[in-house]
């Protein structure tokens, strides 16, 4: 009782705590036994999404990301989920004019000359997510604590965050600036796109305005789906299909291939594409999926190798 009030009166103290016990089971993760992961991260299965995971038969898209996490072990993947590395892959698959414009990298946040970079940029880590920060006004950059927050998400191992996405374990971290993007109207939809198989099927657009989230999700012929993932809210106003969505299809199609399942995230400025991510472990498969039969229905799509679901 008096947990939940300090809560409800210094909600602070949530994040904090959520931070500590973040930081505390990374650690334990990252020392603990491979073997073991599979016990653990069936552990951990059951506490975020109520379910059992048996991996005897494994169905739904979910159930599937968990065997994709310890055992999908492409070495490419960990090339391609390195905000740096992977920007050499997308030139050399579909041409240097999809990238966001690079301002900068380095090894740590003190090695930044912030003389040399523009008023508005984004700086992220390569290996990492959610570890970005936007400055649209350079003269206002808390130099001070944004170096805290670099300084701690570079000594982070991302595999050991969320239930062991294994494709981040290997990624050496950097800091990487790129250009500010926003369109017309002051925003920047990103559109990602999943893809089975080496085939694209949906694309969901994000939209972040006055700091709230809405997505609306699109089949290939953009007609609105009645499914939605971690109960994210469609937005007020329909969402306009580009004018070059088939060019953004054509860039999935050639960034997808050879995968069983990936994620291909683009950003659309003005009719301008620029590539915006590669994510093998989408919500680290933590994300339930409403109504659940779509959750049924995406795992239908993605074909695992015969022994892993009929054994």
């Amino acid at each position: 009782m008096i947990k939940r009030l300090l809560l409800k009166k210094m909600p602070g103290i949530s994040k904090k705590i959520s931070n500590i016990k973040s930081l505390y089971y990374h650690k334990y993760y990252s020392i603990l036994d491979e073997n073991k992961y599979p016990v653990v991260l069936s552990k951990i299965y059951k506490k975020k999404m109520n379910e059992k995971l048996d991996w005897n038969n494994l169905r739904t898209y979910n159930e599937k990301m968990q065997w994709a996490k310890l055992y999908d072990n492409n070495p490419l993947k960990t090339t391609l989920t390195d905000k740096y590395l992977v920007r050499d892959w997308v030139k050399e698959q579909v041409g240097e004019e999809y990238l966001i414009p690079l301002l900068g990298v380095w090894n740590t946040f003190d090695e930044i000359d912030f003389n040399e970079l523009p008023n508005e940029f984004v700086l992220k880590t390569n290996h990492g997510t959610g570890t970005n920060l936007i400055v649209i006004d350079k003269s206002k950059l808390n130099k001070l604590s944004a170096k805290k927050k670099f300084d701690k998400w570079l000594q982070i191992n991302y595999a050991f965050m969320s239930g062991f996405e294994m494709q981040y374990k290997e990624i050496k971290p950097k800091i990487i600036a790129e250009k500010y993007l926003t369109d017309n109207e002051g925003e920047l939809k990103d559109y990602k796109f999943l893809c089975f198989n080496g085939n694209v099927y949906y694309c969901w657009v994000n939209i972040e305005k006055d700091g709230e989230l809405r997505r609306n999700i699109y089949d290939l012929d953009w007609e609105l789906q009645p499914w939605t993932q971690h109960t994210i809210p469609n937005s007020d106003n329909p969402v306009l299909k580009p004018k070059n969505f088939d060019l953004m299809i054509s860039i999935v199609s050639k960034l997808c291939k050879g995968f069983s399942h990936v994620r291909v995230d683009l950003y659309n400025v003005n009719g301008k594409v620029y590539f915006g991510e590669m994510t093998f472990t989408n919500g680290s498969g933590f994300k339930k999926i409403h109504p659940f039969k779509y959750n049924v229905m995406l795992g239908d799509l993605w074909e695992l190798p015969v022994n892993v679901t009929s054994k």
